[in-house]
């Protein structure tokens, strides 16, 4: 049992302002994991005040400064990979193979990318007697959620410390455990006393008090674009900075040559891993419509060799997060099946011999339309929409169909023909025949999907501000 009951605030761990505790459950045996503390509107401020006092020294500190602490952030990540992907299992049901190598291991390379990023950024430039200075953002809020925990904390910290900001972290209080070792491995670092913050709650109360806090100069939040619009719209009164990665709906438009075959496997099992519980997971599948029933039987095979169970065991898939998901989740297969897209394999309930946890059985449905239900919404399950198309002109328009636009996939035999489509797909990412993550490259979303990037270098203009100081270089000129 965790009881993780302090807050870390101005360089130590302190007791809430008034004590309150929610219990964690663990989605695999849905028993209790252990207990957090939910802030309050006064624990904010406290950590906001720590952050803007401290503001004034850390932005100041000089690049080889930062490049130290961050590599020391990294040394110190490393020690705890182990536990770090432990608690990550315990708390979100992440399998441990997932846990170890993409969940927790996100942590470090994110700050090891933001460190190669660093050692060469340009936060000067002079035009000709002008000089144009990047300079950080202020003091940040950071809301993330629960479904890739590490990557979120990290892809925002690191830019943010790297640029000089400092911040407050409001980690999910659905998987709050990765969010409190994170914090234990920037205090054993040596980050300076109120650069960074942390302060567990929900998103009603310390969510609605940072991004309504007047001064906090930025909030980054990712999660549903539901709640984004209320982190937009509570942050609107200050005219601070919003910045926001939400949800999506992403299509993954498969060409009709000799590559079909392996990219239908292939993109049902890029859905199932985490469960489903992902924003850029490709869970509009798009197939030539004459080779629907041929894409029917391959994602039939990939999605029932599948295997479901006790993340700590030797399975690909474990839970969903929550009661609240699984429910979720639940009601829009059963809504699929009313609405008359064809049950290729999985469908309402646990799977078989799964009496106990969030287990969602790997659905696939067929012959979807984009109207539909499940066409259109965020499933966040491990749930599969396949839609026909007569041609590739219809299947762009489809793809495109959607007030989302976080991420796109194309595959084709012939990559100049993917590189096509992928040009004229809405998103802010297009994976191109199954390709890897890549550090470096942007990270965020078109349309209702969110505004900024994460990752890279991209990253870092988020929390810089723009200063040009005119006549800065006239004596040198003259």
């Amino acid at each position: 049992m965790r009881n993780y009951l302090k807050f870390y605030i101005d360089g130590e761990w302190v007791d809430p302002v008034t004590p309150k505790t929610l219990d964690v459950i663990n989605p695999a045996t849905e028993g209790v994991a252990g207990k957090i503390s939910l802030g309050s509107a006064a624990d904010v401020d406290k950590a906001v005040k720590a952050a803007r006092r401290a503001f004034d020294s850390y932005s100041q500190t000089t690049r080889e400064q930062r490049l130290e602490l961050m590599q020391n952030i990294v040394a110190e990540y490393q020690k705890r990979l182990n536990e770090i992907a432990q608690a990550v299992t315990e708390e979100m049901g992440a399998p441990s193979w997932l846990a170890q190598r993409a969940q927790a291991a996100m942590g470090i390379a994110h700050m090891s990318t933001a460190v190669e990023i660093l050692k060469n950024y340009k936060f000067e430039e002079l035009r000709g007697t002008t000089l144009i200075m990047k300079e950080p953002v202020g003091v940040c809020a950071f809301i993330t959620p629960w479904n890739w925990p590490l990557n979120q904390i990290a892809c925002k910290v690191a830019p943010a410390l790297a640029t000089g900001c400092t911040m407050i972290l409001k980690p999910s209080e659905v998987a709050p455990f990765s969010g409190y070792l994170w914090t234990e491995v920037m205090a054993a670092a040596g980050v300076p006393k109120g650069v960074f913050n942390m302060v567990n709650g929900d998103g009603p109360t310390v969510g609605v008090a940072l991004s309504q806090h007047p001064d906090v100069d930025m909030v980054s939040f990712t999660g549903s674009t539901r709640a984004g619009i209320e982190v937009a719209k509570n942050a609107a009164p200050t005219v601070k900075r919003v910045h926001q990665e939400l949800g999506g709906k992403s299509p993954n438009i498969i060409l009709d040559d000799e590559g079909f075959a392996p990219a239908v496997s292939g993109g049902i099992k890029a859905v199932m891993t985490n469960s489903g519980q992902s924003c850029n997971a490709p869970t509009r599948m798009l197939v030539p419509g004459a080779r629907m029933n041929e894409a029917i039987k391959l994602a039939k095979e990939a999605a029932e060799s599948t295997t479901v169970g006790d993340p700590n065991g030797n399975s690909y898939m474990g839970p969903v997060v929550s009661e609240t998901q699984w429910n979720k989740i639940q009601g829009l297969i059963k809504k699929g099946i009313d609405e008359g897209a064809t049950l290729v394999t999985g469908g309402p309930g646990r799977p078989e011999g799964l009496s106990k946890g969030y287990y969602v059985k790997p659905t696939v449905f067929a012959n979807v339309t984009n109207e539909m239900t499940i066409a259109r919404e965020e499933i966040f399950g491990p749930v599969v929409a396949i839609l026909g198309y007569k041609d590739v002109d219809e299947a762009v328009k489809i793809g495109n169909d959607t007030v989302y636009g976080l991420a796109g996939y194309v595959s084709s035999a012939d990559p100049k023909k993917a590189q096509a489509v992928a040009r004229r797909l809405r998103a802010g990412q297009v994976q191109i025949n199954g390709a890897g993550p890549d550090f470096m490259a942007p990270f965020g979303g078109y349309k209702q999907s969110g505004n900024g990037r994460e990752w890279g270098d991209h990253a870092f203009s988020e929390f810089l501000e723009v200063k040009a100081a005119i006549g800065w270089g006239k004596e040198a000129a003259e």
